[in-house]
Protein backbone atom coordinates (compact mmCIF):
# COMPACT_ATOMS: atom_id res chain seq x y z
CA UNK A 1 0.00 0.00 0.00
CA UNK A 2 2.91 2.22 0.56
CA UNK A 3 3.41 2.57 -3.35
CA UNK A 4 0.17 3.28 -3.73
CA UNK A 5 0.30 6.37 -1.35
CA UNK A 6 3.66 6.93 -3.59
CA UNK A 7 2.00 6.63 -6.78
CA UNK A 8 -0.95 9.67 -5.33
CA UNK A 9 1.66 11.83 -3.84
CA UNK A 10 4.23 11.56 -7.50
CA UNK A 11 0.82 12.71 -8.82
CA UNK A 12 -0.71 15.14 -7.00
CA UNK A 13 2.22 17.08 -5.32
CA UNK A 14 5.80 18.82 -6.69
CA UNK A 15 7.68 17.25 -4.00
CA UNK A 16 11.28 15.83 -5.08
CA UNK A 17 11.25 12.11 -5.05
CA UNK A 18 13.52 12.12 -1.80
CA UNK A 19 10.90 13.80 -0.09
CA UNK A 20 8.03 11.93 -1.19
CA UNK A 21 9.70 8.84 0.03
CA UNK A 22 10.70 10.72 3.67
CA UNK A 23 6.54 10.90 3.95
CA UNK A 24 5.76 7.35 2.34
CA UNK A 25 8.20 5.88 4.79
CA UNK A 26 6.85 7.61 7.97
CA UNK A 27 3.20 7.44 7.27
CA UNK A 28 0.67 5.24 9.10
CA UNK A 29 -1.54 2.94 7.33
CA UNK A 30 -4.69 1.73 9.02
CA UNK A 31 -6.75 -1.23 8.09
CA UNK A 32 -10.26 -1.00 9.04
CA UNK A 33 -12.82 -3.46 8.52
CA UNK A 34 -16.44 -2.54 7.01
CA UNK A 35 -18.98 -1.06 9.52
CA UNK A 36 -15.70 0.39 11.53
CA UNK A 37 -17.13 3.81 12.73
CA UNK A 38 -13.84 6.14 12.45
CA UNK A 39 -15.54 8.97 13.87
CA UNK A 40 -19.11 9.16 15.98
CA UNK A 41 -21.22 12.58 16.64
CA UNK A 42 -20.22 13.82 19.74
CA UNK A 43 -16.11 13.38 19.72
CA UNK A 44 -13.52 14.80 19.07
CA UNK A 45 -11.91 14.07 15.22
CA UNK A 46 -7.92 14.05 15.97
CA UNK A 47 -7.45 12.34 12.54
CA UNK A 48 -7.88 12.67 8.82
CA UNK A 49 -7.22 10.21 5.92
CA UNK A 50 -5.95 9.58 2.89
CA UNK A 51 -8.24 6.39 1.05
CA UNK A 52 -5.68 3.97 -0.29
CA UNK A 53 -8.45 1.47 -0.76
CA UNK A 54 -11.73 1.30 0.39
CA UNK A 55 -14.86 3.35 0.80
CA UNK A 56 -16.03 6.05 4.08
CA UNK A 57 -18.99 7.44 4.04
CA UNK A 58 -20.19 10.79 6.03
CA UNK A 59 -23.47 11.36 7.55
CA UNK A 60 -25.01 13.21 9.94
CA UNK A 61 -28.71 12.44 11.83
CA UNK A 62 -31.05 14.98 11.46
CA UNK A 63 -34.97 14.14 12.76
CA UNK A 64 -33.80 10.58 13.19
CA UNK A 65 -33.01 10.27 9.83
CA UNK A 66 -29.58 9.63 8.29
CA UNK A 67 -28.68 12.50 6.02
CA UNK A 68 -25.42 10.67 3.99
CA UNK A 69 -22.90 14.02 2.85
CA UNK A 70 -20.50 12.67 1.31
CA UNK A 71 -18.31 9.52 0.17
CA UNK A 72 -14.78 9.03 -0.09
CA UNK A 73 -13.00 6.64 -2.33
CA UNK A 74 -9.50 6.06 -3.56
CA UNK A 75 -7.36 8.54 -3.21
CA UNK A 76 -9.53 11.31 -1.71
CA UNK A 77 -8.56 13.08 1.55
CA UNK A 78 -11.21 12.95 4.59
CA UNK A 79 -11.09 15.87 6.79
CA UNK A 80 -13.81 15.99 9.46
CA UNK A 81 -14.55 19.04 9.97
CA UNK A 82 -13.28 19.38 13.54
CA UNK A 83 -10.00 17.38 12.99
CA UNK A 84 -7.28 19.13 15.28
CA UNK A 85 -9.90 21.70 17.06
CA UNK A 86 -11.00 20.96 20.58
CA UNK A 87 -14.92 20.77 19.28
CA UNK A 88 -16.79 17.69 19.37
CA UNK A 89 -18.31 16.38 15.49
CA UNK A 90 -21.65 16.59 14.43
CA UNK A 91 -21.03 14.19 12.13
CA UNK A 92 -20.35 9.88 11.64
CA UNK A 93 -17.45 8.22 9.48
CA UNK A 94 -18.48 5.27 8.80
CA UNK A 95 -15.63 1.89 6.84
CA UNK A 96 -18.89 0.91 4.38
CA UNK A 97 -16.12 -1.48 2.65
CA UNK A 98 -12.96 -2.91 4.34
CA UNK A 99 -10.66 0.15 3.68
CA UNK A 100 -7.12 0.83 4.01
CA UNK A 101 -6.22 4.52 4.97
CA UNK A 102 -3.17 6.45 5.79
CA UNK A 103 -3.35 7.99 8.87
CA UNK A 104 -2.67 11.65 9.78
CA UNK A 105 -2.92 13.44 13.12
CA UNK A 106 -2.47 17.18 13.84
CA UNK A 107 1.00 16.57 15.79
CA UNK A 108 2.31 14.73 12.76
CA UNK A 109 1.03 17.61 10.60
CA UNK A 110 2.98 19.94 12.33
CA UNK A 111 6.02 18.13 12.78
CA UNK A 112 6.43 17.51 9.22
CA UNK A 113 5.00 20.71 8.48
CA UNK A 114 8.07 22.10 10.32
CA UNK A 115 10.52 20.00 9.01
CA UNK A 116 9.54 20.76 5.38
CA UNK A 117 7.87 23.96 4.22
CA UNK A 118 7.54 22.39 0.85
CA UNK A 119 5.05 19.85 2.58
CA UNK A 120 2.52 22.83 3.98
CA UNK A 121 2.64 24.68 -0.04
CA UNK A 122 1.40 21.70 -1.33
CA UNK A 123 -0.96 21.02 1.15
CA UNK A 124 -2.58 24.11 0.87
CA UNK A 125 -2.85 23.64 -3.17
CA UNK A 126 -4.55 20.36 -2.51
CA UNK A 127 -7.33 22.16 -0.38
CA UNK A 128 -8.11 24.59 -2.79
CA UNK A 129 -8.74 22.35 -4.96
CA UNK A 130 -11.08 20.38 -3.00
CA UNK A 131 -12.23 23.74 -1.92
CA UNK A 132 -13.34 24.54 -5.20
CA UNK A 133 -14.80 20.72 -5.79
CA UNK A 134 -17.08 21.11 -2.49
CA UNK A 135 -18.43 24.71 -4.05
CA UNK A 136 -19.02 23.01 -7.48
CA UNK A 137 -20.69 20.31 -5.89
CA UNK A 138 -22.75 22.29 -3.82
CA UNK A 139 -23.96 24.81 -6.23
CA UNK A 140 -24.54 21.24 -8.55
CA UNK A 141 -26.87 20.58 -5.73
CA UNK A 142 -28.95 23.42 -5.19
CA UNK A 143 -30.13 23.85 -9.07
CA UNK A 144 -30.40 20.70 -10.32
CA UNK A 145 -33.13 17.88 -10.08
CA UNK A 146 -32.59 14.66 -8.15
CA UNK A 147 -32.63 12.92 -11.44
CA UNK A 148 -29.72 15.42 -13.15
CA UNK A 149 -28.07 14.47 -9.84
CA UNK A 150 -28.02 10.72 -10.59
CA UNK A 151 -27.19 11.31 -13.72
CA UNK A 152 -24.10 13.37 -12.52
CA UNK A 153 -23.65 10.67 -9.92
CA UNK A 154 -23.71 7.68 -12.36
CA UNK A 155 -21.43 9.66 -14.89
CA UNK A 156 -18.84 11.46 -13.24
CA UNK A 157 -18.94 8.66 -9.60
CA UNK A 158 -20.28 5.11 -11.79
CA UNK A 159 -18.34 3.22 -8.96
CA UNK A 160 -21.08 4.48 -5.74
CA UNK A 161 -23.81 3.24 -7.68
CA UNK A 162 -21.87 -0.36 -7.20
CA UNK A 163 -20.57 0.22 -3.65
CA UNK A 164 -23.10 2.01 -1.62
CA UNK A 165 -27.09 0.91 -0.31
CA UNK A 166 -29.37 2.51 -2.67
CA UNK A 167 -30.60 4.34 1.17
CA UNK A 168 -27.54 5.60 1.48
CA UNK A 169 -27.14 7.40 -2.43
CA UNK A 170 -30.69 8.12 -2.11
CA UNK A 171 -30.03 10.12 0.52
CA UNK A 172 -26.60 11.49 -0.85
CA UNK A 173 -28.73 12.75 -3.76
CA UNK A 174 -31.60 14.13 -1.39
CA UNK A 175 -34.10 11.65 -2.03
CA UNK A 176 -36.05 8.77 -0.54
CA UNK A 177 -35.09 5.54 -1.47
CA UNK A 178 -38.77 5.01 -3.52
CA UNK A 179 -38.09 8.55 -5.20
CA UNK A 180 -34.51 6.95 -6.13
CA UNK A 181 -35.74 3.91 -7.59
CA UNK A 182 -38.75 5.69 -9.78
CA UNK A 183 -36.06 7.81 -10.93
CA UNK A 184 -33.73 4.69 -12.29
CA UNK A 185 -36.45 2.95 -13.67
CA UNK A 186 -37.58 5.80 -15.82
CA UNK A 187 -33.80 6.04 -16.81
CA UNK A 188 -33.58 2.23 -17.52
CA UNK A 189 -36.44 2.57 -20.35
CA UNK A 190 -34.61 5.51 -22.43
Amino acid sequence: MKDELAKFLSKNTTLSDELINTIVENSILERYRKGTMLLNAGELSNKCYLILKGCIRSYLIKDGEEKTIEFYTEEQPVSPVNFGKNTPSDYYFECIEDTIACIGTPQQENEMFQKFPQIESNSRIMTETIMATCQESLANYKITSAKDRYLKLRKDRPDLIQRAPQYQLASYLGVTPESLSRIRKRLSKI
